[in-house]
């Protein structure tokens, strides 16, 4: 007999650690597109997409087709020997970024810490104490100890001291304040292309040029995380390309292989230097079936048309968000984002939209109290929007 959605609310209560504040009270049991369907039934358009990590959608024929596949033949077989699958998905990243090599972890946060720790050890190969790594407020890089602490948000850090020391904070978009911060002894500025979690905050202007520009002149390594923002969301495979610079270290997570979980670090071959054999590693990292997920992913997002796509929706789903926005000025502070990492900033906390959209049928999420921010599936339709548009309109109606 199929369990009741509070049945199995219950048994979450009861055994499962409570660290997910806000749950939405529903049980998510199939999707399908860019929509889900929860455990009575109720059909969900799905504008969150799994934060960013649904970018094909759900069920996507071609990734569901290559993980069976893939897991009938072989789900793990450890890093001491070669995969086909996984040279593949290597070789279409380093080709992809202009980058040399390529390393495949579980998660944005242990894509984040190899990244931290290729920094580091690069640096301390001419200099032991070049060890400074320059973060940006209200930056999201992940939940373990280092990466937490690269986080510049510190409530996230509470109760968790010592942290790793080495780490400053600097406001993104001010290129003088972080400047002021940098010397010889920088080790890396690292900085999401554009901020997610921090509440969708892009680069303005040519503030990631003169990032770039500033850790050639201190001998610093620039680190873009692209976890949130990268694969395709911005309208470019890399986000990067979207604003004409280039790092000397990429991550990636989240849409990489659309749902199965993996991380990666792109670095060039001069960063690669640093490591040698056993100086990182991980178990499940780069598996076959999570490879096979990525190489679909990558193939699809790669395709000039697919990004072309991505770009017009964006477009017309932004200009539908602005409208909202001259609709009720009092309400709606700014739209802002890139692609489709797009963020409507209210001038009251968003709870309450979020809320009245999701008993309407509708996914979004709120970030930062205040921002509403859309990550849908890169393959959303004119029609897709429309949706969620008139479920926003009426939402802030009622606010």
């Amino acid at each position: 007999m199929k369990e009741t959605t509070q049945e199995i609310l219950q048994k979450d209560a009861k055994d499962y650690l409570p660290v997910y504040g806000g749950r939405y009270g529903i049980a998510l049991d199939h999707g399908k597109g860019v929509k889900v369907y929860d455990n009575d039934g109720k059909e969900y358009v799905d504008f969150l997409g799994g934060i960013a990590v649904n970018v094909l959608g759900h069920g996507y024929p071609a990734l569901v087709e290559a993980v069976s596949r893939q897991a009938a033949q072989m789900i793990h077989c450890s890093n001491l020997f070669y995969t086909r699958v996984q040279a593949d998905a290597a070789a279409k990243l380093v080709a992809l970024s202009g980058l040399g090599k390529a390393f495949f972890a579980n998660s944005g946060a242990e894509a984040n810490e190899g990244a931290i720790k290729a920094a580091r050890k690069y640096a301390h190969m001419t200099d032991p104490d070049k060890s400074q790594i320059i973060t940006a407020w209200n930056s999201f890089h992940g939940r373990t100890l280092a990466t937490l602490t690269a986080t510049g948000q510190p409530h996230y850090q509470e109760g968790c001291g010592p942290l790793p020391a080495g780490f400053d904070y600097v406001h993104y978009n001010d290129i003088e304040e972080l400047e002021s911060m940098m010397s010889d002894k920088t080790c890396a500025v690292m900085l999401e292309t554009v901020q997610g979690e921090g509440g969708v905050y892009p680069p303005k202007g040519d503030y990631l040029k003169q990032v770039r520009a500033l850790c050639d002149k201190y001998g610093a390594l620039l680190i873009l995380d692209e976890v949130q923002a990268g694969m395709g969301r911005c309208g470019t495979f890399f986000a990067y390309d979207t604003y004409g610079v280039k790092p000397d270290i990429v991550t990636l997570a989240k849409g990489l292989a659309g749902g199965v979980p993996i991380g990666a670090f792109l670095c060039t071959d001069e960063v690669a230097k640093a490591f040698h054999p056993g100086d990182h590693g991980t178990t499940f990292g780069g598996n076959p079936l999570a490879c096979a997920a990525a190489n679909v992913v990558i193939d699809t997002i790669s395709q000039p048309d697919f990004l072309a796509h991505v770009k017009e929706i964006a477009a017309y789903f932004r200009g539908k968000l602005e409208a909202l926005a001259a609709k009720y000025p009092e309400l709606v502070k700014e739209v802002r984002g890139q692609g489709l990492l797009l963020g409507m900033e209210l001038a009251k906390p968003g709870t309450p939209a979020v809320d009245d959209c999701r008993a309407n049928g509708v996914i979004i999420n709120c970030t930062m109290g205040n921002v509403l921010r859309f990550v849908p599936p890169l393959i959303i339709t004119e029609s897709d929007v429309d949706t969620v548009v008139a479920a926003l309109d009426a939402a802030l109606g009622r606010m």
